[in-house]
C-alpha cells in the first residue's frame, strides 16, 4: 500500500505559499502607504487635519474718525453687536435659520439668500447692531443656535444726525452688484462700505485693515482654545474743512426758514473763496445715517424713498435751478469787460424792454440807470439790454469762464455741471432755433439757464477773490490714528477771470450796495460787517418761484462766501437772505448786547 500523506501536505503547501506572498505584498503595500503619508506627504496631510479644526475668524476694522476743522469729532465709531451665522464644521440647519428668522424679524428668504452666495469661513451676518436682550436671548439659548455667533463691531456713528448727513453720507453692507466689481480689490461679502458723500469718496482710505482670530475647534465646532490674534488696524481719520458750529447754525437757519414759510426744500452753501475750503453744507430735506449702519427698515427706507422732495439728494451739488438775477453778476461782468455798456451810461427803464415786451416783476419802472444802480436795485429792462448787446454765444462764454456748465470738481460724489451753453442744448433737444427773447431770459437768469447752490457760492466767491477761483474742497488732511500726515490738501488755483481789475471792483461796489440801499438793505440793516449780496427770485414752471441770495463778508476781506435757495419760497429778499444773514452772524461770531448785534472783541 502506498503512503500519499506527503502528497496532500505538499499540495496543502503549494497552495499556501500564493497566498503567503499575497499577504506579504498587502502589507508591504500598507508599510509603504503609510511611510508615504506619514514621511514624505505627511506635512501636507498634517495641514489638512489642522485645517479641519482651525479656522480663522475675522475681527472688523474701526473706519476712521470725521473731525471738523477745529477738532471736534463730527463721525465716529462705536460697539455694537452683530448676528452671524459661523457654519465652522456643517451647513446650517433650515430649523435654525426659521428660528433666527423669527427672533430678528428679518425674512426667511433673504437669510437663504446670503447663505447661498457664502464662501469661505467669514461670518454670515445677518443682522447689525442688534439690542441687548436679543444677545441675552441667544447666549442664554445656545443649544438651540448652534452655529450663530454674536460679534461685536465697530458700528457708525453720525453725531449731528441728519445734520452734515449729504456731506458725511453713509455706510452700508456691500451689494452682490458692489461685491463683483470691488472683490479683486479685497473686499469680501458682508463688509462695510461707503455709500455716499465723504465715506464713499475715501472709502478706501478710511475703512482700516480688518483683524482675526485663529480659533481651534472641536467635532461640534465650538470654539475651543484661541491660537493665535491678530488686532485690526483702524482707517484713517479726516480732518475736514467743516466748522461743526457754523454747521450746526446753518442748518438751524435753514429749518426755522422753511417752518415759517411752510416751504420744504432748501439749499445752502458756505465756503472760503480765498481757498476753496468749505465751510458749511446744508440740503433739506435731509436723512438720518444712522439708520443706514445698523441696516435700515422697510419702512424708514419707505418713509425716505417716498418723499416727494428726495431727501437722498443733496441739492447743494444735485439741485439744477435757474440762477435768477444772481445771474446778473455774471452778465454785468461780461458787459463792462467786452466795453458793451460804460460805467456811467445811463439807460431808461420805462417798465418794459422796447424790442421785446419783458419788464420788472410787478410792472416797476427805475427810470434812467446807470450800471451801479441797475445792478444794486436789480433791474430786470438793464439787464435785458446788456443781453441784447452781448448775445447769447459771449453770454455763454462768460458763464463757462465763471466755471458754469461743468461741475466745480468738489470732493463729492453725482455733482451735477449745470447749464451754459443754452443755445446748442436747445438745438439738441428740440431742434429749434435760438431767439432773442431767450438770450434776454438768460441774461437775468432765466429759461435754459441753470446752476447748482455750490456754482451760485462759487461766483460770488470769485467776486470776492478779485477774479480767482478754487477748487472746492472738503478735506483738509488724511491723517493716521497717531496724527501722521497721510495726504495734506492744499488750495488749488482752477480759474482766473481775464478782465480789467476796474471791471471786477465796480461789480464788488454795486454788489456791497445791494446790503445798503438796494434789495438786501432791510435785511441787513444794523449788522456790524460790511457784506456784499445779491439776491434773486427765480422762476418755477412747478409753482411758486424760488428764492436766492448769495454774498460775501466781510467786504474788505472776504473769508466767506454764501449762497442759499428756498424752493419756492418767493421773492428772495423774503426768503433766502434772513438765511444768509444768520449764517454771517454764525460765521462772524456775532452777539447781541443790549438789543443790538456787536462784533466779539
Amino acid at each position: 500500500m502506498i503512503d500519499n500523506s506527503n502528497n496532500g501536505n505538499d499540495e496543502y503547501a503549494s497552495r499556501l505559499i500564493p497566498l503567503a506572498l499575497f499577504c506579504v505584498l498587502v502589507i508591504t503595500a500598507l508599510i509603504v502607504r503609510i511611510w508615504y503619508l506619514q514621511i514624505y506627504d505627511g506635512e501636507y496631510y498634517a495641514d489638512l487635519a489642522d485645517g479641519n479644526r482651525i479656522r480663522i475668524i475675522p475681527t472688523m476694522a474701526p473706519r476712521g474718525t470725521f473731525y471738523d476743522r477745529n477738532g471736534q469729532p463730527l463721525v465716529t465709531n462705536r460697539p455694537g453687536f452683530s448676528v452671524s451665522f459661523m457654519p465652522l464644521t456643517a451647513p446650517i440647519s433650515p430649523e435654525v435659520v426659521d428660528r433666527v428668522s423669527k427672533l430678528l424679524n428679518v425674512p426667511k428668504e433673504e437669510i437663504e439668500q446670503r447663505i447661498s452666495v457664502h464662501y469661505g469661513f467669514d461670518p454670515i451676518r445677518i443682522s447689525i447692531d442688534v439690542s441687548q436682550e436679543i444677545v441675552t436671548i441667544i447666549e442664554e439659548q445656545k443649544n438651540l443656535y448652534p452655529g450663530v455667533v454674536i460679534e461685536v463691531q465697530p458700528i457708525r456713528n453720525y453725531a449731528l444726525k441728519q445734520e452734515g448727513a449729504h456731506t458725511f453720507g453713509y455706510v452700508s453692507e456691500i451689494s452682490d452688484a458692489e461685491l463683483e466689481k470691488k472683490k479683486e480689490e479685497g473686499y469680501k461679502s458682508g463688509d462695510i462700505i461707503g455709500k455716499f458723500g465723504l465715506e464713499r469718496v475715501y472709502d478706501k482710505l478710511i475703512r482700516g485693515v480688518n483683524g482675526g482670530e485663529q480659533v481651534e475647534v472641536d467635532v461640534s465646532g465650538k470654539p475651543v482654545q484661541i491660537l493665535g490674534k491678530k488686532e485690526p488696524t483702524p482707517g484713517n481719520d479726516l480732518i475736514l474743512t467743516i466748522d461743526g458750529d457754523l454747521q450746526i447754525a446753518a442748518e438751524n437757519a435753514v429749518d426755522e426758514m422753511l417752518g415759517q414759510l411752510g416751504c420744504h426744500a432748501a439749499a445752502a452753501v458756505v465756503l472760503n473763496p480765498q481757498n476753496g475750503e468749505v465751510l458749511a453744507m446744508v440740503s433739506r430735506p435731509a436723512f438720518d445715517p444712522n439708520l443706514f449702519a445698523h441696516g435700515i427698515s422697510s419702512k424708514d427706507w419707505n418713509a425716505i424713498n417716498n418723499n416727494p422732495y428726495h431727501p437722498m439728494d443733496n441739492k447743494c451739488i444735485t439741485g439744477e435751478y435757474p440762477p435768477g438775477s444772481t445771474f446778473k453778476i455774471v452778465t454785468g461782468t461780461a458787459a463792462l469787460a467786452e466795453g458793451k455798456v460804460a460805467p456811467e451810461e445811463l439807460i431808461f427803464d420805462s417798465g418794459q424792454h422796447w424790442l421785446v415786451p419783458k419788464g420788472n416783476a410787478g410792472g416797476e419802472a427805475l427810470g434812467w440807470l446807470n450800471f451801479y444802480a441797475a445792478l444794486s436795485h436789480s433791474d430786470n429792462v438793464y439787464f435785458y439790454e446788456m443781453g441784447n448787446r452781448l448775445g447769447v454765444d459771449l453770454l455763454s462764454d462768460y458763464a463757462k469762464k465763471f466755471g458754469l456748465g461743468s461741475v466745480t470738481g468738489i470732493d463729492l460724489p453725482y455733482e451735477s455741471p449745470g447749464l451754459a451753453d443754452w443755445r446748442q442744448y436747445k438745438w439738441d433737444v428740440y431742434k429749434d432755433e435760438w431767439y432773442l427773447s431767450e438770450t434776454m431770459d438768460a441774461a437775468i437768469g432765466q429759461g435754459f439757464n441753470l446752476l447748482t447752490p455750490l456754482q451760485a457760492a462759487m461766483v460770488m466767491g470769485e467776486i470776492a477773490a478779485n477774479g480767482k477761483r478754487y477748487k472746492p474742497h472738503l478735506v483738509k488732511q488724511i491723517v493716521t490714528q497717531d496724527k501722521e500726515v497721510v495726504q495734506d490738501f492744499q488750495p488749488e488755483l482752477v480759474g482766473e477771470l481775464q478782465v480789467e481789475p476796474w471791471v471786477i471792483e465796480l461789480v464788488q461796489s454795486a454788489l456791497n450796495d445791494v446790503t445798503k440801499n438796494g434789495t438786501a438793505a432791510r435785511n441787513f440793516y444794523g449788522f456790524p460787517y460790511n457784506i456784499a449780496g445779491k439776491t434773486g427770485t427765480a422762476e418755477n414752471s412747478q409753482g411758486i418761484d424760488h428764492g436766492w441770495f448769495v454774498g460775501y463778508g466781510p467786504f474788505e476781506n472776504p473769508t466767506i462766501s454764501v449762497a442759499v435757495i428756498v424752493e419756492q419760497g418767493g421773492y428772495g429778499a423774503s426768503s433766502a437772505v434772513p438765511i444768509g444773514r444768520k449764517i454771517m452772524e454764525a460765521a462772524f461770531n456775532l452777539q447781541v448786547q443790549r438789543g443790538e448785534l456787536v462784533a466779539p472783541k
